[in-house]
């Protein structure tokens, strides 16, 4: 896993990890990881997240206001 750089040091997103097909979260209170698939949250809100991943920043709100509860597992 990628640590998430968190440009404004407020996320909850402590690293990530980008797939073909997925972006698997790890957050910071739970150590907890989740996988966010095409199947469980769809290919734009995927793709979306990988890139906020990669630009560090936004992706926990993203997260909270999008995808909450689609992931895999």
């Amino acid at each position: 896993m990628e640590h998430y750089l968190d440009l404004n040091h407020d996320s909850g997103v402590a690293n990530y990890e980008i797939g073909t097909e997925f972006i698997r979260v790890q957050f910071k209170k739970r150590s907890k990881t989740y996988t966010y698939s095409y199947t469980s949250a769809g290919y734009q809100h995927v793709e979306n997240m990988k890139q906020l991943a990669q630009y560090g920043d936004g992706l926990n709100t993203y997260i909270n206001q999008h995808t909450r509860y689609l992931f895999a597992r």
